[in-house]
């Protein structure tokens, strides 16, 4: 039987010790995040699910908790309350809470619509044929609905007056149905939510509808985005570097691999329509998330010019006491790099 040689104690010796700290480091344990959707789980929260259920998020050091929500600026004030640590929600409320309670505020730190898919829908056959329709009508939007906090920005820029529009809070699974049976006269939705919810109940959405698009009516803003809490972004710099990295990840899985996404999304939600879904986050990722911009800089990024241009909207639009910097909204510091955050969407 050979002799050990002096190499090869040596390298054991110092084998021993890397092994045991590597042992040491898997037995740490994990950073326990609460995460919150803007609403319910549909076709473009498939790369959430794929990140826990793929141990994306394991392999990070997050051990994360994802519920779902009830609106896109409702998720804003959910993490600012403390209830959660991170979640998917609107820039533009992030940007009224950053001028209104700086500090408090939750930080973006990857946008995902980098087009924003706000709309307000009206029935081909109703009296809405204009923005300036609205007036002295009822519009209808879930109670957290980022789409109608931005009306009066949109209003101020068609010369619409926004106190002469009736808001009508709705439940989230009663928006589009209301719109159809003529108890409200325009809605104000996620553009992909509601096209998709439309073909569900068998409709013909560019027939049957009229869509006045924020961004092809003077708003050109950002969207919804993954943020976190400043406790979160404080004390756990580390677990947002991962939290991030893990979504971008899954999000470029999924993208390439739709089926995939869907199948995992009817996993934690069986009542899940397949079809329905995989035509909803194939809108969402060609419409909201290939953009120019998004080509040129990555996902997950934003152009600072642009985002100083859509804090001034808000800031306007809602007589804010002071106007946020760029970083009190977002910061690019834990984004992978661009090379790692090009998104390319199979059929």
């Amino acid at each position: 039987m050979p002799h050990p040689t002096r190499r090869s104690l040596l390298a054991a010796s110092l084998a021993g010790p890397m092994v045991l700290g590597a042992a040491a480091t898997r037995a740490q344990p994990a950073t326990p995040i609460r995460f919150i959707l803007d609403w319910k789980a549909q076709g473009p929260h498939a790369w959430y699910y794929i990140a826990q259920s793929r141990g994306f998020f394991r392999e990070a050091g997050l051990e994360v908790t994802i519920d779902q929500g009830e609106g896109s600026a409702a998720a804003v004030t959910r993490v600012m309350s403390g209830a959660y640590d991170a979640g998917f929600g609107d820039i533009n409320a992030v940007i009224q809470n950053a001028a209104q309670r700086p500090g408090e505020q939750p930080v973006m730190v990857y946008l995902v619509y980098n087009r924003a898919p706000y709309a307000i829908i009206a029935r081909a056959d109703g009296p809405v044929r204009t923005l300036k329709d609205l007036e002295g009508r009822q519009l209808g939007a879930p109670a957290g609905s980022a789409t109608a906090r931005m009306f009066p920005a949109l209003a101020a820029r068609n010369g619409v007056d926004p106190a002469r529009v009736q808001i009508a809070a709705i439940a989230p699974n009663l928006v589009e149905q209301m719109l159809v049976q003529g108890q409200v006269d325009a809605i104000a939705q996620f553009s992909g939510t509601s096209y998709m919810n439309f073909v569900g109940m068998g409709r013909n959405p560019e027939r049957d509808f009229r869509w006045f698009f924020y961004s092809d009516m003077g708003l050109d803003q950002y969207s919804n985005g993954v943020m976190v809490s400043q406790a979160l972004l404080r004390n756990r710099p580390e677990a947002v570097r991962g939290l991030v990295s893990a979504i971008n990840r899954a999000i470029l899985e999924v993208a390439a691999d739709p089926d995939a996404g869907v199948a995992e999304l009817k996993r934690v939600e069986p009542l899940t329509e397949p079809a329905i879904e995989r035509q909803r986050m194939l809108y969402m990722l060609r419409a909201q998330m290939v953009t120019p911009e998004t080509q040129a800089l990555g996902l997950g990024d934003l152009d600072d010019k642009r985002l100083e241009g859509a804090i001034g909207t808000v800031v306007q639009t809602y007589a804010l006491p002071r106007s946020p910097g760029v970083r009190e909204v977002f910061r690019r510091d834990f984004l992978p790099p661009r090379e790692a955050r090009v998104l390319a969407v199979a059929g």
